[in-house]
C-alpha cells in the first residue's frame, strides 16, 4: 500500500474496533440512523428498508454486499428475508467481526474491490451503500457486478457526490452513471438529497447529545470526527445543494 492508503487502511481498522467496544457510538447510531449498523456514512434505517423492495421474490435468495464492514446491515436484511449474506470488506476487523456474528447462512471475505471475484450468476441482490468510489475503474467494476448478478436480479446503490467523488450537474452525469451508460445497462435513480441534508442534521445533534460520553470513553477524536463529517450540516440547503448530492441507483438484469 501507499503511505495514504496504509493511513486510511489503519484509521478504518481502528475504527471497526471502536464500534465493538464503544457504547457511546452504539447509542449514537441508534439515535442518527434509527438502528446500529456500526454507520460510517448515510445508510439510516428507512435508507436500508428501502433495499427490501428490490428483494427478487426467490426461494434460497443470496445477497452480497459490496464493502460490508462489520455485516450488521446484512443481518438486518436476512432477518427480514431469510437470504444467505454474502460480504466483503478491506477491513480485517470489520470482517472478523462479521463472522463471529453471523455464522449461520453466511460468507464474508478480506478483500478489495478490483482483486476480489465470485462465479458468475451467483446473487440475487447485491448492494453497495457508498462503496462505489473506492473501484479503481467503475465501468469494469460495473461490469463484473452484471456478471455476479443471477437473471432477473437487482443492483443497489447508494452514491453521494461533494466528498469523496466531485460533484456533477446532476444524477445523469455522475461516474456510476456513465459507467452504466457506456455498458449500456438501464437504471432507475431517485435524488435524495434533501433526505441526506436533513439526516445530516440530525447525526450532528446526536453526536452532540452524546459527546459526554464520548469523552469518558476516551473517544473524543471520534466524536470531532462525527462534527467535521456534518460540518455543511449548519448551512441551509440550498447551499448544501450546490456542493453535495446523493442517489440511489437500481439496475435489474434482465
Amino acid at each position: 500500500m501507499e503511505n495514504n492508503e496504509l493511513l486510511f487502511y489503519n484509521e478504518y481498522e481502528q475504527f471497526y474496533k471502536m464500534t465493538e467496544e464503544s457504547k457511546a457510538f452504539k447509542n449514537f447510531c441508534r439515535e442518527a440512523f434509527g438502528e446500529d449498523f456500526s454507520q460510517d456514512g448515510f445508510s439510516d434505517l428507512n435508507q436500508v428498508k428501502r433495499i427490501l423492495d428490490y428483494v427478487p421474490p426467490r426461494e434460497d435468495l443470496h445477497i452480497l454486499d459490496i464493502g460490508c464492514g462489520n455485516g450488521k446491515m446484512l443481518g438486518f436484511l436476512q432477518q427480514k428475508t431469510d437470504a444467505f449474506i454474502h460480504g466483503f470488506d478491506y477491513s480485517k476487523n470489520a470482517i472478523n467481526a462479521a463472522k463471529n456474528m453471523f455464522k449461520n447462512k453466511a460468507e464474508f471475505r478480506a478483500d478489495s474491490i478490483g482483486e476480489i471475484d465470485y462465479p458468475d450468476e451467483s446473487f440475487d441482490l447485491i448492494v453497495s451503500m457508498d462503496t462505489m468510489y473506492f473501484a479503481p475503474n467503475q465501468e469494469d467494476f460495473v461490469k463484473q457486478i452484471m456478471r455476479w448478478l443471477k437473471k432477473g436480479g437487482v443492483f443497489f446503490a447508494a452514491y453521494q457526490e461533494g466528498d469523496v467523488m466531485p460533484k456533477t450537474q446532476n444524477e445523469k452525469t455522475t461516474v456510476l452513471a456513465e459507467a452504466l451508460d457506456k455498458c449500456d445497462i438501464g437504471y432507475e435513480v431517485k435524488d435524495i438529497t434533501r433526505e441526506t441534508f436533513d439526516l445530516l442534521k440530525k447525526k450532528r445533534g446526536a453526536a452532540l447529545s452524546h459527546q459526554k460520553e464520548f469523552e469518558e470513553e476516551g473517544n473524543n477524536e471520534w466524536f470531532e470526527l462525527l462534527m467535521l463529517q456534518t460540518e455543511c450540516a449548519k448551512n441551509d440547503y440550498d447551499s448544501f445543494a450546490k456542493e453535495m448530492a446523493r442517489y440511489i441507483y437500481t439496475v435489474k438484469k434482465s
